[in-house]
């Protein structure tokens, strides 16, 4: 009460006073650490898990309802909203108001809970894809599309270098690019050849899926003789030694010519056989 008694009474310290009030907080606030587009976490994990080829109901028996099994053993669960259509199954999965300590924690939970029924999904299956949403990554700072008249393969190859030179730049955190899928081979086959050949539509797509693959057989053990030493030799003799060389092992079958793939020969178990251009259009 007496300083303020002190402040009525003297004009000039209350000036200088009021002065100071405005320095230290004009100073605290140019030192307050901010950004424009703070991260915000909002508690929110995605699930993405695909399985090629397999309709919705599949992809919901085999993928989804495994995956919601395990989400079951993690604490902190507020609720879970999944999606199953063709191809892809999306879980949401939202968490209690915890802190960021215990929500890291609860992310490992989950990731180690969703790797322990891998083993449950079909081997066809991709692993699933934790994905947590924050700002950052739900909702983008920036977009950029890219158009124009040109074939899809040369925009998606533009729209790579795009991302990557996007990456390298600073200030940019992620960059998630949308519509660059992979090519493909698209394999049709006719029901009326097949069944001339005596063949059916799945012999096809095990000839395909058996034929269309990389091979790795390992390493090959050799015994190469140097110059001037005996054939056969394990160890140095006269001039020369024999040598023990490894050879990595592997067949190439991933090809992305649709003339090389019609080339590959359709086997039944019923001993029929006839090649892939026959019976189908690649």
């Amino acid at each position: 009460m007496r300083f303020f008694s002190l402040l009525i009474r003297n004009h000039p310290l209350a000036n200088i006073t009021f002065v100071c009030v405005l320095l230290v907080g004009l100073i605290a606030y140019l030192q307050m650490p901010r950004e424009q587009d703070p991260e915000i976490n909002f508690n929110w994990v995605n699930i993405v898990a695909t399985l090629p080829g397999a309709s919705a109901e599949d992809v919901e028996k085999r993928i989804t309802n495994p995956l919601e099994d395990a989400i079951k053993s993690v604490p902190d669960v507020r609720y879970v909203q999944s999606s199953s259509r063709e191809n892809v199954s999306s879980i949401l999965v939202r968490f209690r108001e915890i802190n960021a300590r215990m929500f890291d924690k609860r992310i490992n939970d989950l990731r180690r809970e969703l790797q322990n029924k891998r083993a449950e999904l079909p081997v066809e299956a991709k692993d699933p894809l934790v994905l947590e949403i924050t700002t950052s990554n739900g909702f983008p700072t920036a977009q950029v599309v890219l158009a124009g008249r040109a074939d899809d393969e040369t925009l998606r190859s533009l729209a790579r270098s795009l991302r990557e030179e996007m990456e390298r730049m600073p200030g940019i955190d992620r960059v998630y690019a949308v519509g660059l899928r992979d090519p493909e081979l698209r394999v049709e086959f006719d029901p009326r050849a097949t069944a001339a050949r005596n063949l059916t539509g799945a012999d096809v797509a095990d000839s395909v899926a058996g034929w269309f693959r990389d091979t790795f057989a390992g390493r090959v053990r050799t015994t190469a003789q140097e110059p001037g030493g005996s054939s056969g030799a394990a160890t140095a003799s006269g001039t020369g030694a024999a040598t023990d060389r490894e050879w990595l092992v592997r067949v190439l079958g991933e090809r992305m010519d649709p003339a090389e793939l019609a080339k590959v020969s359709v086997l039944s178990p019923r001993g029929a056989t006839a090649s892939l251009d026959a019976v189908a259009r690649v």
